[in-house]
C-alpha cells in the first residue's frame, strides 16, 4: 500500500512528466483536447502537489520525532525518558497521558483558534535559526507556558478538579495568573542541564 509520501512522490512525477510533454510538444494544445490536457498538466497537478505536499508535512512537523530531529532539540527528546516521576513531561510522554508520538505538539500547542498555525509559523522560524544561524541557549518560548495548554486536557477530569489544591487554586490556575509549573507543584519540566545526573526509562526493561 502506497503511503502518504509515495502518493506526493507520484503526483510530482506526473506533473513533472506532463510539463516535458508540453514543453518538448506545444503543438499538442492546438485542440480543446489538448488545451484541457494543458490546464490539467500546468495548472490542476502543480495545484494538487502543492496543496497535499504542505498538508503531508504540517502532519509530519507535529511528529515528536520531527520535533527532536534537530540537534538542538535532542536533550529534550532524551528528557522523555527520565526515569522520575516530578519530571511532568517524561512521566505524560511514558504513561501515555498524551500520544507519545505527538508528545511534543500535544503538550506545546496553543489551543486557540489559529493556535496550530502560530505555533507553526513559530517553529518555521526555528528550523531556519538551526539552519542558517544560531538556535538560542537556552531555548525558551515565547510569551511562557501557558496554562491553557495543561487544563486543555486536565480540565473536567476528575482526578485533577477533585484534588483539594486544585480546587483551592483553581480561579488562579484557569486565569493563568499562577502558573502550573510555579514553584512547588509541576516545577520540572525538561530538566536538560542536568541530564547527566538522571537514570533513563528503557522501553521493554
Amino acid at each position: 500500500m502506497i503511503g502518504p509520501t509515495g502518493v506526493v512522490v507520484a503526483l510530482v512525477v506526473v506533473t513533472i512528466v506532463a510539463a516535458a510533454v508540453f514543453f518538448v510538444r506545444p503543438s499538442i494544445t492546438g485542440g480543446i483536447t489538448g488545451k484541457i490536457l494543458a490546464f490539467v498538466g500546468l495548472c490542476i497537478l502543480p495545484g494538487l502537489c502543492i496543496v497535499m505536499g504542505m498538508s503531508f508535512h504540517m502532519q509530519r512537523s507535529e511528529q515528536t520525532k520531527f520535533c527532536i530531529s534537530c540537534h538542538s532539540m535532542e536533550a529534550y527528546g532524551k528528557s522523555l525518558y527520565v526515569d522520575d516521576a516530578k519530571h511532568i513531561p517524561a512521566q505524560h510522554f511514558q504513561n501515555h497521558r498524551v500520544p507519545p508520538e505527538m508528545a511534543c505538539y500535544s503538550c506545546h500547542t496553543d489551543y486557540t483558534i489559529f493556535g496550530p498555525l502560530k505555533d507553526k509559523l513559530a517553529g518555521v522560524k526555528r528550523i531556519y535559526l538551526q539552519y542558517v544561524s544560531t538556535p538560542p541557549n537556552p531555548i525558551t518560548i515565547a510569551g511562557g507556558f501557558k496554562n491553557a495548554q495543561c487544563l486543555h486536557c486536565h480540565l473536567g477530569a476528575r482526578a485533577f478538579e477533585e484534588n483539594p489544591v486544585h480546587v483551592s487554586i483553581m480561579d488562579s490556575l484557569t486565569s493563568n495568573q499562577m502558573s502550573c509549573l510555579s514553584s512547588g507543584c509541576h516545577d520540572t519540566a525538561h530538566d536538560v542541564a542536568n541530564l547527566s545526573h538522571e537514570k533513563f526509562w528503557k522501553p521493554g526493561t
